[in-house]
């Protein structure tokens, strides 16, 4: 018997099938890209994990409705991550001047180099976001999904439900106005993963 892995259709039908063993090697498989890309869109670690969770937990609980496009359920699972963060950005958005208020992570002491360097991260993250607000939402949707997180445009597609030529658009268009910014930006490397999802 080989011990080469199952591809991720074959481990999705046993997902579908309740199968939890199944869905835990789909999330060690597939939890770091979902992770960086979550990170990637808030600039924000601690809440990349969360939102991390929130895919993973969505993915078991829509287990039986989903049926993949291709082998790889990583497409979907970054589809599912763009409609977490939007509804967290949503909800952030109320809480945001409460926020303003209170002190800030980066104004107190960081005990050691690992929180310094977290911070460091959010702060560039921060400050790459803060580059591309002029970016339609839609291209940074593509964006992300393409140069961030690796995704061929026909994955894209799949993952934002358009055809791969409106990905191939909207990715030239945001490619230009990055050049036009001379915006060229080291996307922050990921720092340990520490999300776990138990499904029932």
């Amino acid at each position: 018997m080989g011990s080469e892995e199952p591809p991720d259709s074959e481990l999705w039908e046993r997902v579908a099938a309740h199968d939890g063993v199944a869905f835990g090697r789909l999330f060690d498989r597939h939890a770091r890209r979902v992770y960086n890309h979550c990170f990637w869109r808030t600039a924000d670690w601690s809440l990349a994990e969360d939102l991390t969770s929130i895919v993973f937990l969505e993915a078991w609980r829509r287990r039986c409705d989903v049926r993949l496009s291709g082998d790889s359920v990583l497409p979907w699972l970054l589809g599912v991550a763009n409609n977490v963060i939007r509804n967290a950005e949503r909800s952030g958005r109320r809480y945001r001047r409460l926020l303003n208020k209170l002190p800030k992570m980066s104004d107190l002491p960081a005990e050691d180099a690992e929180i310094a360097a977290r911070l460091d991260d959010e702060q560039a993250m921060k400050s790459i976001l803060g580059r591309l607000g002029d970016l339609r939402q839609e291209e940074q949707d593509v964006l992300a999904l393409c140069d961030w997180s690796g995704l061929s445009m026909g994955e894209a597609s799949t993952a934002l439900g358009i055809s791969v030529g409106t990905v191939k658009s909207r990715l030239a268009r945001a490619r230009a106005q990055l050049r036009d910014l001379d915006a060229g930006v080291k996307i922050p490397a990921d720092p340990d993963l520490n999300v776990e999802v138990t499904p029932e």
